[in-house]
């Protein structure tokens, strides 16, 4: 078998890095009480006990993931099924990763009346019925829900907050601005009754840095396609996902040039790519053969440090003036970041990076072994891309036979 494990990767090129543009926010010692639904593994609520909040709440209707929140949130209560809340418990903020299976580009489409979905609909029925209720709603989904039937996923949830009386905003944020080599966009929502959110939200912008060069860099790619699309990310992975419908483990491959090898990252390093430490959805005396289950919860998982910018921003000390921005007209498509307040709908320009963190180099980055691509999984992906018409790079492709020849030499008495 071609190599057991890879563990040289190349170091990035002398002297390239990406200038760190943090933007100081500012921030509070007030503790936050968080309440977490479909909490999945713990990303927003790892992402707020960082900035030194405390969880009072977790509910996940996945088992393994209860055990992951059983496992690192110890003294917070736990729920299995967000249908049997009758109430929400008194919190400070109330976070929401609700399912995005319906939602997202490459799921069911079903839209926001599928049945996971739709699960938005118990939440804002639990808010509904609170009283004073939290002061903070933090949601968050995939940016295809902005697109898929119209914007009708996000203009349902808007609106309904509206009604109950909440002021919103929401922002399309790519997990790279904090300094993590994973390309992971994300939208949340931000809406208070109390509060305006706009500041926390949308007070803070640093723009994109230039595109990378892909020179030497490691280059991540999804080896599931080929046909239509290939993820491409340059120093960087695609975004990591939950499997696929047989709920089969499907991580990223990672080109590494310079060593003309093909291979995927550990579950412990996708782990970190999420911003978790390593080992977090380990659970001791656990069969190995779980790992598949890990990379389904990692995969769904919310980004830390995105949270805990989120968390941040709410104590921030911050203004936002809206009166330059231009209203949303009703039928138009929904833009990457909006906001509504006092029966107006503002559309925000403010970029997917509300900061530019030190970006870490996606080949040093990754601290244990990486597995080849099987010949199997890399034969399939090369003959899908050469019969395609996408465009690559023919050193791109050459490495690919490469890497199947050398299965082959491995292989042969």
């Amino acid at each position: 078998m071609y190599l057991k494990s890879i563990l040289d990767v190349e170091a990035p090129p002398p002297g390239v890095e990406v200038d760190a543009r943090c933007v100081p926010t500012g921030s509070s010692p007030e503790q936050l009480t968080v309440a977490g639904l479909f909490a999945g593994i713990g990303g927003l609520e790892q992402g707020f006990h960082n900035e030194g909040h405390r969880s009072v709440l977790l509910c996940d209707a996945d088992p393994r993931a209860r055990d992951v929140l059983a496992l690192r949130f110890p003294r917070a209560a736990l729920s299995e099924d967000v249908r049997a809340l009758k109430a929400l418990p008194a919190c400070d903020v109330l976070t929401a990763g609700f399912p995005c299976q319906d939602l997202s580009q490459v799921g069911r489409r079903k839209g926001i009346s599928g049945p996971n979905s739709g699960l938005i609909d118990v939440v804002l029925d639990l808010l509904a019925k609170a009283r004073p209720g939290p002061t903070w709603l933090v949601l968050e989904n995939v940016p295809f829900m902005l697109s898929l039937d119209g914007g009708r996923a996000i203009d349902r949830i808007v609106t309904s907050l509206e009604e109950m009386g909440f002021a919103w905003a929401y922002r399309t944020v790519d997990a790279r601005a904090f300094g993590l080599p994973q390309r992971r966009r994300r939208v949340v929502i931000l809406a208070s009754r109390a509060k305006d959110p706009r500041p926390a939200l949308l007070g803070v912008d640093a723009a994109a840095p230039k595109p990378t060069k892909r020179g030497v860099h490691a280059c991540g790619f999804y080896w599931t396609e080929g046909n239509t699309g290939l993820g491409w990310a340059i120093d960087a992975t695609p975004p990591l996902k939950g499997g696929s419908a047989l709920h089969i483990p499907s991580p990223p491959a990672i080109w590494f040039p310079q060593r003309r090898l093909i291979g995927v990252p550990s579950i412990e390093d996708a782990e970190r790519l999420q911003g978790f430490e390593a080992g977090w959805t380990h659970i001791p005396g656990e069969d190995v053969r779980q790992t598949r289950q890990r990379w389904r919860l990692v995969g769904n998982a919310v980004s830390v440090p995105f949270a805990s910018w989120i968390a941040r921003r709410l104590t921030a000390d911050a203004d936002y003036d809206g009166d330059g921005d231009p209203d949303i007209v009703a039928g138009a498509r929904w833009p990457s970041a909006a906001w509504g307040m006092d029966g107006r709908r503002g559309l925000a320009s403010v970029s997917e990076w509300p900061e530019v963190a030190v970006q870490q180099h996606l080949a040093t980055f990754l601290t244990r072994s990486v597995m080849p691509l099987s010949r199997k999984a890399t034969a399939g992906f090369l003959s899908r891309l050469e019969q395609s018409t996408l465009r690559y790079e023919e050193a791109f492709r050459l490495d690919l036979r490469h890497h199947i020849e050398m299965h082959d030499a491995a292989d042969t008495p």
